[in-house]
């Protein structure tokens, strides 16, 4: 029973004693000597040392492994922290106290925190410089070309991301100006094409294949070359455009000017508004689509020589127009010119061909210019002329109205001829002033201009001198009516009464005789009325319209005679007008 459990020694707690012991058994058992024995218990003491000296060196080794490690994660913590910028970190343990495992079990998991927190940065560095790199490729035209950053993990503090993040932020400023840029540049030559005709497509993917609307997956180019280029493009366009505008304007002018010389109706005028409505414009304010298009160019280049051939053709229709104007003009003025000498001497130009048509009608419009000059400065001489003859006319029927022995009897329309009457002597009153004030203006005009004032042909002071004339001739007649008549009342009384003649009587008797002497003298002045009458009925005033009508210059009755004259019929002679 002991051997048994000797030999199954894990019925029971195995020690040294205990083996000891069963050894001792089994020798005696198997009758092993004493000096066999001793050989076996020191071999098995050695075989024991040898045991603990491997477990000492191994433990030896474990310590020194385990202090290499705590030495190597301090170093790793410190460099960790320099990487990281810090300078102290939270969870660290202040004190080196307590066994190398516990030592490493306490600086563990800041190693861990710092290695996570390491990680990330690193992280962060390289989302930075990426986004850097590929936005300082997009500026410099390098987009396919981008590396991928390397970190360096040496200085990963804060402050250098700081730096890296400020900037990528003006990069991206950047970028956002120089895409802005471009789309303006972009929209700018979509509008120029626009308005030119041109492929806009084609442009832009001439200057970059990523400007191209139809590729809204790609990124638009926002390079310097990609940015001037685009300038460049932007700059032709409007020279281009700028050169355009003033072919069409010029054009425009021309179809103008040719129309307004052959009177084209507006119908057809209108089939070129969308050439003529830019006349004017400004290069920036033409924006409508197709507005400068070649082929409205030429559309208005084939108009402009079409019509510039049908001008040749009907030239002398053209040239006639203008002469008919410059009459006109010369008519409303009052101004006699050789129209027939004119014409002529525009045919003979026409037909001579030494002329050009242009500089023949640029010539004609000078004269009417001047004209029309002329015109205006003999205007408010001519308003007054106007109301001298209109004054002299109503002067004329008041002698007639004078003359009507019945014109105070009540008859149809007597009070109308009365108060025009009484307007007209008002009018007639006012004659001398008007004229005199027209002298003034005459001289002041013909010493202004230094040639004379004419009216249809003739001095207009020397109508006014005539006149002027008539006037005095007329006062002096009234005075020499006046005194026959007295004479004659004089002598009808006397007769009546029967008197003897007295010299003074012998003389009125001569004046009585004088009249039909003076009436040479009267005569003379009748002839120089009627000469200035035939003249007055020869010369025509002109109308609003620029006809001609017929008007007296200068009547001559300007001298009316009292009421007192009215009744000299009594003595056989005519009854003269009546003022007030």
């Amino acid at each position: 029973m002991a051997a048994v459990e000797a030999e199954n020694p894990l019925h029971g707690q195995v020690t040294c004693g205990s083996l000891l012991e069963r050894l001792q058994q089994i020798w005696d058992e198997v009758g092993e000597t004493e000096e066999e024995r001793d050989r076996m218990l020191l071999q098995l003491e050695q075989d024991c040392l040898d045991v603990y000296k491997r477990k000492v060196d191994q433990a030896v080794k474990s310590r020194a492994h385990l202090l290499q490690t705590l030495a190597d994660a301090r170093v790793v913590l410190t460099n960790l922290l320099s990487a990281l910028g810090e300078k102290t970190y939270v969870g660290i343990p202040e004190k080196t106290s307590g066994t190398i495992k516990e030592q490493l079990e306490a600086i563990a998991p800041a190693l861990e925190r710092l290695w996570k927190q390491k990680d990330d940065r690193i992280k962060e560095f390289y989302d930075v410089q990426s986004q850097i790199n590929k936005i300082c490729a997009e500026i410099s035209g390098t987009s396919e070309q981008v590396e991928s950053p390397l970190v360096d993990e040496s200085d990963l503090s804060t402050k250098k991301l700081d730096g890296y993040r400020a900037q990528l932020q003006d990069l991206q400023k950047e970028k956002s100006e120089r895409l802005h840029k471009v789309l303006g540049f972009v929209s700018t030559v979509h509008d120029l094409c626009a308005v030119l005709v041109m492929d806009f497509l084609t442009t832009v993917t001439e200057v970059h294949p990523s400007l191209n609307d139809s590729r809204s997956s790609q990124l638009k180019s926002i390079s310097n070359d990609t940015l001037t280029r685009l300038a460049d493009t932007v700059l032709t366009l409007k020279e281009d455009k700028r050169t355009r505008l003033d072919k069409l304007q010029e054009l425009a002018s021309q179809l103008i000017d040719l129309w307004n010389l052959m009177d084209t109706p507006p119908e057809e005028r209108a089939l070129f508004d969308h050439v003529t409505c830019n006349i004017s414009a400004l290069v920036d304010e033409v924006t409508s689509p197709g507005a400068l298009a070649l082929d409205l160019i030429e559309q208005a280049e084939v108009e402009a020589e079409r019509l510039d051939h049908l001008k040749a053709s009907r030239m002398k229709e053209i040239a006639f127009k203008r002469q008919t104007e410059l009459e006109h003009i010369f008519a409303c003025a009052h101004i006699e010119i050789d129209t027939e000498a004119a014409r002529e001497r525009i045919l003979s130009l026409i037909d001579s061909g030494n002329v050009e048509p242009t500089d023949l009608l640029a010539d004609m419009d000078n004269q009417i210019e001047k004209a029309k000059e002329e015109a205006t400065s003999r205007k408010e001489i001519l308003d007054k002329v106007e109301k001298w003859m209109s004054a002299c006319e109503e002067e004329s029927w008041l002698e007639d109205y004078n003359r009507d022995e019945n014109r105070y009897n009540v008859s149809r329309g007597a009070h109308l001829n009365l108060k025009r009457a009484e307007k007209a002597r008002v009018l007639v009153n006012k004659i001398p002033a008007l004229v005199d004030s027209l002298v003034a203006k005459t001289r002041t005009w013909e010493e202004d201009h230094g040639i004379t004032f004419t009216y249809d042909g003739v001095p207009l002071l020397a109508m006014l001198d005539e006149y002027a004339m008539l006037r005095h001739d007329r006062e002096e007649e009234k005075k020499r009516l006046r005194e026959q008549k007295k004479l004659s009342e004089l002598s009808i009384k006397e007769q009546e009464v029967g008197p003897t003649p007295s010299p003074a009587r012998q003389a009125s008797a001569k004046k009585v005789v004088g009249p039909s002497r003076a009436n040479g003298g009267a005569n003379g002045s009748t002839n120089r009325r009627l000469s200035l009458n035939a003249h007055q009925n020869g010369s025509r005033s002109v109308n609003r319209d620029g006809k001609r009508e017929a008007r007296p210059t200068a009547p001559v009755n300007y001298v009316a005679v009292s009421k007192e004259d009215a009744a000299s019929h009594v003595s056989g002679v005519e009854p003269l007008p009546i003022t007030p």
